[in-house]
């Protein structure tokens, strides 16, 4: 299936590019999702029109992504305590909800979905660091700090 993407899209492409995705990865995640518009000629035609419009708003989202890393660089360290046992191991998980209200708690808004924990839930007391994916092309590392209470 062939698309044109509206925005950046990870592994993908630029806006504007034309690619060829799966016919499920396009009909069901990209259309709706409105990153793509299949690639036929009243489309294409669409995009040339509105193209300088979609490099505005990606250009200002961009922006607005890089002035919020540099608030995560401000905060560069959070500390969420809770519940441990004696040998640092935790009654529960800390996972990527509260990793995001501890950030948020600290100043900058950040959704559940922007923080990456790639080795999964924390289940010990210790220091560990995270990415926040603000944007395909804006990723910040934070410190976080799990203590028990």
């Amino acid at each position: 299936m062939e698309v044109i993407l509206l925005e950046k899209v990870a592994n993908l492409g630029n806006l504007g590019d034309k690619v060829s995705v799966k016919p499920g990865y396009g009909r069901n995640f990209l259309v709706p999702s409105k990153k793509a518009v299949p690639a036929n000629k009243e489309n294409i035609e669409m995009f040339e029109a509105r193209r300088a419009e979609l490099e505005k708003a990606a250009a200002e989202a961009l922006a607005t992504a890089q002035a919020r890393a540099e608030k995560l660089v401000e905060i560069a360290q959070v500390v969420i305590k809770t519940n441990a046992g004696d040998e640092g191991k935790l009654f529960g998980s800390v996972g990527v909800a509260d990793v995001a209200a501890a950030i948020t708690e600290a100043g900058e808004e950040v959704v559940k979905r922007e923080v990456s924990m790639p080795d999964g839930p924390i289940h010990m007391v210790g220091e560990y660091e995270l990415e926040i994916h603000l944007h395909s092309d804006v990723v910040q590392s934070i410190t976080v700090v799990v203590e028990a209470e």
